[in-house]
This record gives C-alpha cells, sequence and structure tokens, in this order.
C-alpha cells in the first residue's frame, strides 16, 4: 500500500490549499483527498492540484479522486493541442498552449498544459515543463495572494504574455542586428537560421493566436461562479494578449522581407560572379579558337612565311577580344 501511495505521489507536481486570505499552503495528495471529501470545507477555501501526465498513474488517480467532466479526460487523450475554452458542467476547461521552461527558439520547445477551473478547484496537468506554470508555482511559493481560481487562470494567462513579450523582444533584436548587417553589407546569418526564427514565431502564432478568441467566446457568457473582479481581468489580460499576437505576426512578416531582400542579395551576388566567369571566358576566347586553328599540323598555315605573321595574328586576336568584351559589357540586362 505504501508503493502505492510513493507512486501516486510522484505523479503530483505540487498541490497548495488557499485559505481564506488567498495565500497558498503545501499540502501533499493524502491532504488533498481529505480535503476533497469533506463537505464541511470553508467555502472560502480552494485548492490547486497540478500533475505530471507524463507519469501514467496521474490520470488513473484523477478519475478515481477527482469528480471532474468526461470533457476534460478527453481532451487529454485526443491529441489535439488546439486552443479551446469550454464551460461543461460549471467546469471551465482549458487547453492551452505554452512554451518550454528553458526556450531557445526551437520549434519542438511548445507544449500543452491541460486545465480544469471550477469554484473550489483548479486542476492542471502537462506532459513537458512550461514556464508560464513555473512562474505561476512560484508566485505562490513565494506568497502572493490568489482570492479564486480564476484568479490562478488569470495570472496564469499573465506570465504567458510576459513570455510571449520576452520571446517577441529577443526576436525583434535579432531580426534589428540581422537587418543593420544587410543594410551594411556584412550579412553573417544565413537565410537557414533566419528561416528558423520564423518558423518558431510562425507555431507560436499557429498555436497561441485562438486563445483570445476563444476567450472572448468564453467571456459572451461566462459561468455565474465567476467573480465579476475576475472577469474584468480577464478581459484584460486577453485584450493584451490579441496585441501580442499581432506584434507576433508583424514580426513574421519583417522576417520574410528580409529573407526576401537576402535572396536578392544572393541572386545578385550570383549574377555577378556569373558576368566575371563570362567574361573571363570571353577574353579566353579568340586567343584560344586562333591558337588551335595556327596549332593543327597542317599545310596552308596563313602568315606562316610572313616576318610580321605574330604581330598581325595578335592584333586580331586583341581586336576580336575587345569586340567581345564591348558586348559582354554592353549586353541588355547585365548583372
Amino acid at each position: 500500500m505504501e508503493s502505492n501511495y510513493t507512486q501516486d505521489q510522484s505523479c503530483l507536481i505540487c498541490a497548495f490549499l488557499f485559505n481564506c486570505e488567498g495565500i497558498g499552503n503545501p499540502i501533499d495528495l493524502e491532504s488533498a483527498i481529505a480535503w476533497l471529501n469533506n463537505d464541511q470545507n470553508d467555502k472560502q477555501e480552494f485548492i490547486w492540484l497540478h500533475f505530471n501526465v507524463a507519469n501514467q498513474t496521474a490520470e488513473r488517480w484523477m478519475r478515481t479522486n477527482l469528480k471532474l467532466p468526461t470533457a476534460f479526460y478527453e481532451t487529454l487523450n485526443d491529441g489535439s493541442r488546439s486552443t479551446r475554452i469550454e464551460d461543461v458542467d460549471e467546469n471551465l476547461i482549458a487547453v492551452v498552449n505554452d512554451v518550454a521552461f528553458k526556450f531557445s527558439f526551437e520549434p519542438s520547445e511548445i507544449a500543452t498544459l491541460w486545465m480544469n477551473v471550477n469554484k473550489f478547484a483548479l486542476i492542471s496537468a502537462r506532459a513537458h515543463p512550461l514556464h508560464s506554470i513555473n512562474e505561476l508555482r512560484l508566485a505562490v511559493k513565494n506568497g502572493q495572494g490568489f482570492n479564486t481560481p480564476m484568479a490562478l487562470l488569470i495570472h496564469l494567462m499573465k506570465y504567458q504574455g510576459d513570455a510571449l513579450i520576452k520571446i517577441v523582444r529577443e526576436a525583434t533584436q535579432k531580426v534589428d542586428g540581422i537587418e543593420d548587417e544587410l543594410l551594411k553589407g556584412t550579412v553573417k546569418t544565413k537565410r537557414a537560421d533566419l528561416g528558423r526564427l520564423r518558423r518558431v514565431l510562425v507555431r507560436l502564432q499557429r498555436l497561441l493566436a485562438p486563445e483570445p478568441a476563444a476567450l472572448f467566446r468564453f467571456l459572451q457568457v461566462p459561468p455565474k461562479w465567476i467573480d465579476e473582479s475576475d472577469l474584468i481581468e480577464l478581459r484584460q489580460g486577453t485584450e493584451e494578449f490579441s496585441v501580442i499576437i499581432r506584434d507576433v505576426a508583424a514580426l513574421q512578416e519583417r522576417i520574410k522581407l528580409l529573407q526576401e531582400e537576402m535572396a536578392a542579395q544572393i541572386s545578385e551576388e550570383t549574377n555577378r560572379s556569373l558576368f566575371t566567369l563570362t567574361i573571363v571566358t570571353v577574353l579566353a576566347l579568340p586567343i584560344n579558337i586562333i591558337t588551335g586553328l595556327l596549332g593543327m599540323n597542317v599545310g596552308g598555315i596563313p602568315l606562316a612565311e610572313s616576318p610580321h605573321g605574330f604581330i598581325t595574328i595578335l592584333g586580331i586576336v586583341v581586336a576580336l577580344t575587345c569586340l567581345g568584351v564591348g558586348i559582354a559589357i554592353n549586353r541588355p540586362g547585365k548583372g
């Protein structure tokens, strides 16, 4: 029995019981079960349980001990990462995407967070360490007050927005540096690196852009148990998040223009190289042809007996070379 409890405990990342003052105190699974099963609990208290669903015992424990809607478990297993927020039987089920705990601009460092929020509990689950939920956990441990489970969700969105702002700021600095190099003609960044940065932003926008729309739909007909103050903060946070998503889209367009400019510069350099090669080929062509003709070991070679034959042939070669260079330089559409 002890081994089973230890195994179940390992699926729990953190658990907090919030008192009437909004201060969260750490608890274990045994205390969480006791609080959940006690109908005499202070209605001003609420609980937050955060699980690691990479541990296979997590979902089994939740199904056994938590009275959550079936829709929540369906979202855990349907494989879809699309952002959505639904009101199901007085429970708010949210599927949101967030960046990894240590984000380094890799497309794979974006993962999903599942949440079930009601008046007395917030249940969250993730398979990979995430930045925003970790910031929320640290805030609770440091004594920051949260009066309702919705306040936790609102602050999670705030941390999510802060992380996205930081990503946009760092990406903008990188793009500014590349743009300066491009203007100076000393580009050291490869187009592939710029493309990777754009792919990260595209993926962020694709996964996070539906979140404000889902929240706005939810705010049109919110559950009655959500406080008006929480709804106001949620609406403000949603509007700020929408602005950040637009900034991400604008940065994508800027990167796209830089990629096109870099491609144009590479094409221009290639044309110049081909032009130089053409000039060299033209310069060598007359002398190669005449040398080949005069080098044939047959009779009737012109000017073979003339004392001025070399000078004559040399003049012909120079004249033909100059003519070829003039044609190459003045050709239409030269690089």
